[in-house]
């Protein structure tokens, strides 16, 4: 905050207040254009962008193919800068007008499930996969699975925001979502010191949430540099758990669904088939006479 602003007694919207997602936000909800969604021909229908919160969702899909289960989905592209979030169709499955959103056509009526958390838990719990049975396990993946979604505002919207997005540089809040962050580093790497994984010996959706916010943070793929900023590489044990889960095949494939930005060969902008990964890459779409 300048030295020289003082808040009026009552906000009002009278400007766009700057910044990288000064024409995404707004302080109302609800639609403000109608455009239908497109409905492809597996049940489950997603509706994302490849942030940290959608790659989540299209992790745990392609982890579950990678299972053996039949989890076949179409991915659809949402660009929240071009404020596709607010459409109506987009606002009829998510009113939060937030990605990721997801329908589930083999309900019937179809089901609508909204919020990154809520939809692994959904899935996971629809087949039957990561996502421990007994109680102890459950509960410990429940556990982080939320601290997750408590955390991550802190990190996204106040550190990244603050750091890398704002218009300008403001000390005390850099310096107090940094502490935050750092403290919540310091809580994953001790964390980590005696486990594999977040929550246990089993790879879970727990995993699955943390690991695209705080391992990209820690690889220097969040917030220009804000990985040597936060000394990132000093969380021995977070390092390790964020080496390892990005081996996984079906990792690789979910960060690529819904993405539209970097290496052209690495986005999958669009996901209706297995197939996509080997044809229909932006690179490859790019090609096309």
């Amino acid at each position: 905050m300048a030295n020289d602003y003082t808040p009026p007694k009552v906000w009002t919207w009278d400007k766009e207040n700057g910044g990288a997602f000064s024409k995404t936000n707004r302080p109302i909800a609800g639609a403000t254009h109608d455009k239908d969604l497109p409905v492809g021909k597996h049940p489950l229908q997603l509706y994302s962008l490849a942030t940290p919160n959608g790659q989540k969702v299209t992790i745990l899909l392609e982890e579950l193919l990678e299972a053996g289960k039949n989890a076949e989905y179409d991915a659809w592209l949402i660009d929240i800068g071009e404020g596709d979030q607010f459409g109506s169709g987009f606002v009829e499955v998510n009113p939060n007008s937030k990605i990721p959103a997801l329908m589930d056509h083999s309900a019937n009526p179809p089901r609508r499930v909204f919020e990154s958390g809520s939809i692994l838990l959904y899935l996971a719990e629809k087949f039957g996969a990561f996502l421990p049975q007994d109680a102890d396990g459950r509960t410990e993946t429940l556990n982080w699975l939320f601290w997750q979604m408590g955390a991550g505002p802190y990190l996204g919207g106040g550190f990244g925001h603050f750091y890398h997005y704002a218009p300008e540089k403001i000390e005390y809040a850099i310096d107090r979502f940094a502490m935050e962050v750092k403290r919540q580093l310091d809580l994953l790497d001790r964390t980590l010191a005696d486990r594999r994984f977040i929550a246990g010996d089993e790879y879970t959706i727990a995993d699955m949430a943390i690991w695209p916010w705080y391992g990209r943070l820690i690889t220097g793929g969040a917030y220009g540099d804000a990985a040597t900023f936060l000394d990132g590489q000093s969380y021995k044990n977070v390092v390790r758990w964020e080496a390892e889960i990005a081996e996984r095949p079906g990792v690789k494939r979910g960060k690529m669904v819904n993405s539209k930005s970097g290496d052209p060969s690495r986005q999958l902008r669009e996901r209706h088939d297995a197939s996509d990964f080997q044809t229909k890459t932006q690179d490859k779409i790019d090609g096309q006479p």
